[in-house]
């Protein structure tokens, strides 16, 4: 019995890690890129753009030649899903090396260092003597360049001016793993080098702070202090053609009005059964009174972690392995990082935002009120199980080959659109935590309104702040906070739309497969994290069966 048991948790694991026709070509590509990002190391030079652009192009020229119609469904879905990824990479590439080439003059001193490290790789031994009066030569060089910089037109953004800076500090690191590959273990070159690369060091150095501070933005401070880059409307759609929505921005934004229409519906309800009347920003003050004092916030967030687990597998919604339950564990975010991420953040370990010593006042009370538990119970389940945690522990394990084809579609969608299936199914206990269900349900919405309309240069960032405060509800300092990280931070001009458009497909899908009785929510959900991460509308062709074509675009109209 013993043995039957064993080969069947042999057999189950070996179902986990199937893997498809294209499987190893997509491993290779990532062990090849890899290889060839660790040796052309220096990301910000026209090396590395020519031979990634090459490498790139020659994936897709054999990844054309394959027989499509002899892959199998799985094959095919890899094909369409790689194909997609490397002709995203090929023009997010050729964007890059724009933007490089616009910086690139700063770097007219740079081949005598390039020559020098591209070199080491090989152990090419240099002539110190000769090496140390070309570096002398390239400082002074450099200090001319930094004299005659306030006689060049300033750049027209600080992302342009922090790109330029970022090429020479590139080029100083590259040159510097360089000489501390020589320095001490070649007795010439450790006699003659040292000073000269503290000089051009230092030169790069200097160079490089005054080029960051050196633009005046074309994007005027609008009073909010945050200035990002609007990425206009012809970059708009095309990211939205490789993440498979086949929406305009403005059809987006019509759908995110209609969504909050139907939660400020819902919050009348709300503050209504709670005896605000129609003053539904007065339940929302209400509620948001109901935080936990200092040092005790933790303890609830576990509970609402646990119960949420429970309420899932008790109802029969989703396959969770004991393992993902065990390993989860919780971490408290900085002050310093509030200022970006004012609330929770998720995955293997859960981000807690509450207040520190070192905070205002003001910001205490902000972040307490803003972490109130029945906001959180919209967002506890979202970060880890069945959102991010349960995503980030079966995409290790299932599927492994598909996890760069991940999208926030993908990743966000689903963590809010099981928001939209516990709403539905009545899992907040009262009229307070409709209201901090609906908060955040009305601030996915906000996000689609105020991150086109930014891109489209509709609005300003001090006009978004204005919408998630005056239309949401948010604490202004929260509200700041997550402008900031939209246009200031490091996520894509999608990934805040992301949360609700990928939502509804997930929703969308889920009424063509379990309201029609194809499938129980049970096998749609497991389904689902089965599959590894991927655009929500190649999904949808293995949850259907629908097969895909080989140059499969962005066609699914799941709003209409």
């Amino acid at each position: 019995m013993k043995k039957i048991y064993l080969l069947l948790i042999f057999c189950f694991i070996a179902t986990l890690g199937f893997s498809t026709e294209l499987a190893q070509t997509i491993q290779a590509y990532q062990a090849d890129y890899g290889a060839l990002r660790r040796l052309y190391s220096n990301s910000l030079s026209d090396e590395y753009f020519s031979r990634i652009q090459k490498f790139n192009q020659e994936y897709l020229t054999n990844l054309g030649k394959v027989n499509y119609n002899s892959l199998s469904e799985d094959g095919k879905i890899d094909y369409v899903l790689f194909r997609n990824y490397l002709e995203k990479e090929l023009a997010e590439l050729a964007i890059e090396k724009k933007s490089f080439d616009g910086v690139s003059g700063v770097l007219a001193f740079s081949k005598p260092l390039e020559e020098f490290y591209q070199g080491r790789r090989r152990a090419k031994k240099p002539e110190p003597q000769i090496l140390a009066a070309t570096w002398n030569d390239v400082a002074k060089q450099i200090d001319a360049q930094l004299k005659n910089l306030s006689a060049t037109p300033k750049y027209n953004s600080w992302q342009k001016a922090d790109l330029a800076a970022s090429a020479v500090e590139a080029m100083s690191q590259a040159t510097g793993e360089a000489y501390g590959y020589y320095y001490d273990f070649d007795p010439m070159f450790t006699w003659w080098m040292p000073e000269p690369w503290k000089k051009l060091d230092e030169s790069m150095k200097v160079y490089a702070k005054a080029l960051r501070e050196y633009y005046t933005n074309s994007v005027k401070d609008d009073g909010s202090g945050i200035i990002g880059r609007p990425i206009g409307r012809d970059a708009l759609e095309k990211q939205l053609a490789f993440e498979m929505i086949a929406y305009s921005p403005e059809e987006l934004i019509a759908e995110a009005e209609k969504q909050f229409a139907w939660c400020e519906k819902e919050m009348l309800k709300a503050s209504n059964e709670l005896g605000f009347g129609d003053d539904w920003k007065a339940a929302l003050e209400m509620v948001k009174e109901a935080y936990f004092p200092a040092g005790e916030w933790p303890a609830e967030v576990i509970r609402l972690a646990e119960e949420a687990t429970d309420y899932v597998e008790s109802n029969d919604l989703i396959t969770v392995p004991p393992l993902a339950k065990e390993t989860w564990r919780t971490i408290m975010i900085s002050a310093e990082r509030q200022r970006i991420s004012p609330f929770f953040l998720g995955g293997e370990s859960i981000q807690i935002a509450y207040p520190t010593s070192e905070m205002s006042h003001e910001d205490k009370m902000m972040s307490m009120r803003g972490n109130n538990p029945h906001f959180s119970r919209a967002t506890v389940q979202h970060e880890l199980i069945p959102g991010h945690h349960l995503q980030q522990f079966m995409n290790q394990r299932n599927m492994t080959h598909r996890r760069m084809f991940g999208t926030p579609f993908w990743t966000e969608g689903w963590a809010l659109y099981w928001e939209f299936i516990l709403w539905d199914k009545d899992f907040p206990r009262d009229a307070k935590d409709k209201v901090g269900m609906l908060f955040w349900r009305m601030h996915r919405c906000a996000r689609i309104i105020f991150s086109l309309n930014y891109h489209l240069e509709n609005m300003t960032p001090q006009e978004c702040v204005e919408l998630l405060v005056d239309k949401v509800g948010h604490e202004r300092a929260n509200a700041e906070a997550e402008v900031r990280r939209s246009f200031e931070g490091s996520y894509g001009p999608l990934y805040q739309i992301a949360y609700m458009i990928g939502a509804l497909e997930f929703y969308a899908l889920r009424d063509e497969v379990v309201n029609s009785g194809k499938m129980t929510e049970k096998e749609y959900h497991d389904l689902v994290m089965s599959q590894n991460a991927m655009p929500v509308e190649i999904l949808r062709a293995k949850v259907t069966g629908n097969p895909l074509k080989k140059d499969h675009k962005a066609s699914w109209r799941f709003l209409d």
